[in-house]
């Protein structure tokens, strides 16, 4: 596998670099894992009731990877069940059982079946319940191309104004399943470059976190950037302020597989400016 093209700027400092070419390095190794987003082999929404699952076209869900006959996943008022067909010398959450109620990844541990190099587990997309497939050796994970980014910058790194929300706001942010998520919204980040004034809404992802999550888009976005949205984190403002460091914004999954559900850039996120920094478009990604 290739590993990410690292530029910099005359101009920025050692510590600098070396901080920013360690962060895309465990962003690369996070990304390439063997279960890492480029593993997604598949993406199949079930139906109430049973729902025979393989890779044999005989199944209800035919997953085109992994054993010719997994089991049955049966749906019953949103609780999902599965039964392990004994053929497919499975495991279910590392061990040996024939049957687990599946718990979806709104859980810290979904779920997981796994046989060989071929796992699956449950999501919850608004109540739209689906198996998301990997595949340690699909064809997204051996055959990838690398990341590009822009040239670290360190003037991309912002230290923006902090505008707290009393109480919090909501946002709602589309999907590319064409349905809303909300999030909460505790404030506002407000910055100038080249002489305007900018804002950008942080969400807070999952209660308790510790950072704030960015869903943006900007004047680069479908030319040299991925056009839906690049992401990025940010720890809790201080003192008034936070720190946005765009060198390290980076692409959704959706950028890389086609079988990722990712959130879209909301409208008050989408800025006037070309954000130079961070990741730029991937090569081998869907189209």
């Amino acid at each position: 596998m290739m590993s990410a093209k690292v530029e910099s700027t005359p101009s920025a400092s050692s510590d600098y670099i070396k901080q920013i070419e360690q962060w895309r390095q465990g962003r690369l190794q996070r990304l390439t894992a063997p279960d890492g987003w480029l593993s997604l082999a598949g993406l199949h929404w079930l139906k109430d009731g049973a729902n025979r699952i393989g890779s044999a076209t005989d199944n209800d869900l035919v997953l085109g990877v992994g054993p010719a006959h997994f089991g049955v996943v049966t749906l019953d008022h949103g609780k999902a069940t599965f039964k392990l067909d004994r053929r497919a010398k499975a495991t279910i959450d590392g061990k040996a059982r024939s049957s687990a109620e599946l718990l979806d990844d709104s859980h810290e541990h979904p779920t997981t079946v796994a046989a060989g190099p071929v796992s699956f587990y449950l999501i919850d997309r608004n109540g739209r319940k689906g198996l998301r497939v990997k595949d340690s050796q699909a064809a997204t994970r051996t055959q990838f191309r690398g990341i590009e980014s822009f040239p670290i910058d360190p003037s991309w790194r912002i230290e923006a104004r902090w505008v707290p929300f009393e109480p919090p706001h909501t946002l709602e942010t589309p999907n590319v399943l064409g349905q809303m998520d909300s999030y909460p919204v505790p404030g506002k980040a407000v910055f100038e470059r080249d002489g305007k004034t900018f804002e950008l809404l942080p969400v807070i992802e999952v209660p308790g976190d510790t950072q704030l999550f960015l869903i943006f888009a900007d004047r680069t976005s479908g030319k040299e950037t991925y056009g839906a949205a690049r992401f990025l984190y940010a720890d809790m403002p201080r003192d008034g302020k936070i720190v946005l460091d765009f060198n390290q914004a980076y692409n959704p999954p959706c950028a890389f597989t086609a079988f990722a559900t990712c959130p879209l850039a909301p409208p008050g996120n989408r800025l006037d400016l070309r954000v130079t920094a961070g990741e730029k478009k991937y090569a081998g990604g869907p189209h």
